[in-house]
């Protein structure tokens, strides 16, 4: 689900609400890359971010995302978008495990030493099921 400052909604309460096939349906991107999660360099494949907010027309300035397991955290949009954020669905080609499944927001963290710091860690939510523009 994605709430807030959005142009293109589904439901009658203003909101996006899209299944994992409307995902798939984006244009997709795959990332190979290490991640403080896991072990050796991992595939995931997902929609851009930004591809996401471009498709429902967001305009936002911050992102606040909540997990299925109660954890929220609040991040710039920018850093979704200028860095390559994706909401990855697929993990080494097959669904999420689900532990961290069905979503999680991915970035490359090989590509910029910043992305293993405590904002992009923080915004790596797993379990993600909603985001809200603000």
């Amino acid at each position: 689900t994605v709430a807030g400052r959005i142009a293109h909604t589904n439901a009658p309460d203003g909101e996006a609400r899209l299944d994992l096939a409307q995902l798939q349906a984006l244009p997709s991107r795959t990332i190979e890359t290490t991640t403080p999660w896991t072990k050796g360099v991992q595939s995931f494949t997902g929609v851009a971010v930004a591809e996401l907010l471009r498709h429902l027309g967001a305009d936002g300035a911050r992102l606040h995302a909540t997990a299925t397991n109660a954890y929220e955290v609040d991040f710039p949009v920018t850093d979704a978008t200028n860095h390559d954020g994706i909401i990855a669905y697929l993990h080494n080609g097959a669904p999420l495990a689900a532990d961290k499944g069905p979503l999680w927001i991915v970035f490359p963290y090989d590509s910029d030493p910043a992305l293993l710091g405590d904002r992009f860690r923080n915004a790596s939510i797993w379990n993600l099921a909603t985001l809200t523009l603000h």
